[in-house]
């Protein structure tokens, strides 16, 4: 009865923002590249959601939706982009086309570029799909098989974006593309602001620490409205004898206390993404009312932003 109740909520939600026709996000994913529960662990953090269908969250993915224009956009290609769209069409009751007006992506690690291959003659067999992506990135795309069959038999059409340079999807909804630093070794690695006119979004899913970025995240964040950013790992002790140098993203509890002494409105503006299966914010509900007693939010998949 509570799964059901929360279901309803959450198409509520959606209703809402479709009735004021002001563009917004949804969450079709929350997950890091592998998803939850992650495959082949059989320890105490997956046990559940194996055997609790209602657990599963699929990879990090949004939706930038825009009810005025009946017209949307996927942020992220992810292995779950099957279920992922079917999930968007139930959540907005198929008030939109199937597949959406683009595809923006970060960076050409597996959970994050690799459902491309759904577009291609073997199953939805698109026609110039529009797919946005940094040079190094579009450049790997063009590149390397079987990447390369989608832009040769024109499933996707390719469309380059320049880091800080601005694109404008409609007259309200604009997109900025930056780079940040990560494991760069295919592609280079975006981030988003999204500009919606009405709200601005920040969307970082991966990055390493956040002093070795050179700009500020707490500036960036107090310039909108909703912060999407990495939170792969709680804290340093969830992968024991694995050197977390190798994986190096910013703890949710290092970015909180670099927050700490933020305003509460500005704290209020990060929603943690991106989550490991070791991450106890996918279901530990202490933990999650621990981050929120703290002044933060953590992202929800099926939620609207």
């Amino acid at each position: 009865m509570r799964k059901h109740f929360s279901i309803v909520l959450l198409l509520l939600s959606v209703i809402v923002h479709a009735q004021d026709r002001k563009p917004f996000i949804l969450s079709l994913g929350i997950a890091q590249d592998g998803g939850y529960p992650h495959m082949g662990c059989t320890k105490p953090c997956c046990t559940m959601a194996w055997s609790n269908h209602s657990m599963k969250r699929w990879v990090v993915c949004l939706a930038l939706v825009d009810p005025a224009t009946k017209k949307w956009w996927l942020f992220e290609a992810t292995p779950d982009i099957k279920e992922q769209l079917h999930y968007f069409q139930t959540l907005t009751h198929g008030q939109y086309h199937f597949l959406p007006d683009g595809i923006f992506l970060t960076h050409a690690h597996i959970g994050h570029y690799t459902g491309l291959m759904e577009l291609g003659r073997e199953v939805m067999s698109t026609k110039d799909l529009p797919v946005y992506a940094l040079p190094k990135m579009k450049t790997f795309l063009e590149t390397n098989g079987p990447w390369s069959q989608l832009v040769t038999l024109h499933n996707i059409a390719l469309q380059p974006l320049q880091a800080d340079s601005t694109i404008q999807l409609t007259d309200q909804i604009s997109v900025t593309a930056f780079t940040v630093p990560h494991r760069d070794e295919y592609s280079e690695t975006a981030g988003f602001r999204i500009n919606t006119g009405s709200k601005k979004y920040l969307f970082i899913p991966d990055i390493n620490k956040w002093d070795k970025w050179d700009r500020s995240i707490t500036d960036q964040v107090k310039q909108v409205d909703i912060a999407f950013i990495d939170a792969t790992f709680y804290d340093g002790n969830e992968l024991p004898g694995r050197n977390m140098s190798e994986v190096p993203h910013p703890f949710v509890a290092e970015t909180m206390k670099l927050f700490e002494n933020e305003t509460p409105a500005t704290k209020a503006k990060v929603c943690f993404i991106h989550f490991n299966h070791t991450n106890p914010l996918l279901r530990d509900v202490t933990k999650q009312k621990e981050v929120e007693r703290a002044g933060f939010h953590f992202a929800k998949q099926g939620a609207a932003y």
